[in-house]
C-alpha cells in the first residue's frame, strides 16, 4: 500500500519553514557572530554549525512559545562554546568590531561620533555593559534589528527593550564622560531625566525604531 502523502507534504513545509527562517536571520547571525569572534571564517563555521543544530530540532523550535527566542538563544551558546573552544575572550572590543559601529553610527552623526570615537573604548564599555543591555545595544545599533524583532529574540515586551536600551545608553554616557546635559548648572548623571541637552547624545544612538 502506497505511503500517506501528508508526512511528505509536512515535511517539505517545515524544511520551507526553515529556509525562509534562515534567510530572514542569516546576514545579521552572521554579523553577530563576527563581532564576537573577530573573524569572518569563524563566524561562517559559527553560523553554519548553529544552523545545523537549529535544523535537527526545527520541528521542536516551533512548539516553543517563541522560535525566534530559541533560536537566538541557540546560536549565542554556539557562539559562546566557539570563544571556550579556541580560548578567546569576545572579540567585541577589538578594532574590526569599532569599525562596524563607527561606520554605521557616523551616518547618523558625525560630529558627535568623531568624539565618541576620539574617547575610545565604546565596545569595551559596551561589552562591559549587563548582558540584556548589551545584546539590546548590538543588535538594534550594531546589527541593525527594531525593537520588536529584539523583543522576539530576547522574549520580552517592547517596552521592555526600550528600558534596556536607554538604561544601556545612559552607562555608556558615563563610562565615556559624555555629558547628557550640557548647559546645566548642576551636572549630569544617569538618573537625570534627558532634556534638550541630551539631543545630540540620543540622536547618536537612535530612540528606538
Amino acid at each position: 500500500m502506497a505511503e500517506p502523502a501528508v508526512p511528505q507534504e509536512s515535511s517539505r513545509r517545515l524544511t520551507l519553514a526553515f529556509e525562509a527562517f534562515l534567510s530572514t536571520h542569516a546576514r545579521k547571525w552572521l554579523a553577530y557572530a563576527y563581532l564576537h569572534t573577530g573573524s569572518e571564517d569563524a563566524a561562517r563555521a559559527v553560523t553554519r554549525a548553529a544552523y545545523e543544530r537549529l535544523g535537527r530540532v526545527w520541528p521542536h523550535a516551533l512548539r516553543q512559545a517563541s522560535v525566534e527566542a530559541y533560536a537566538w538563544a541557540l546560536l549565542k551558546e554556539q557562539v559562546m562554546e566557539w570563544l571556550y573552544d579556541h580560548r578567546q575572550s569576545t572579540a567585541l572590543t577589538e578594532t574590526a568590531a569599532f569599525a562596524v559601529v563607527t561606520h554605521a553610527l557616523l551616518r547618523e552623526c558625525q560630529q558627535q561620533f568623531a568624539m565618541l570615537e576620539s574617547q575610545l573604548g565604546l565596545y569595551a564599555a559596551i561589552s562591559r555593559l549587563p548582558e540584556r543591555q548589551c545584546d539590546v545595544i548590538v543588535l538594534r545599533h550594531v546589527i541593525g534589528y527594531g525593537d520588536a524583532q529584539i523583543a522576539a529574540l530576547l522574549g520580552v515586551d517592547e517596552v521592555t527593550v526600550r528600558s534596556y536600551a536607554s538604561r544601556g545608553r545612559r552607562k555608556l554616557a558615563v563610562a565615556l564622560g559624555i555629558d547628557q546635559g550640557e548647559g546645566r548648572s548642576g551636572g549630569s548623571g544617569p538618573d537625570r531625566p534627558e532634556t534638550s541637552g541630551s539631543r545630540t547624545w540620543g540622536k547618536t544612538w537612535g530612540n528606538g525604531r
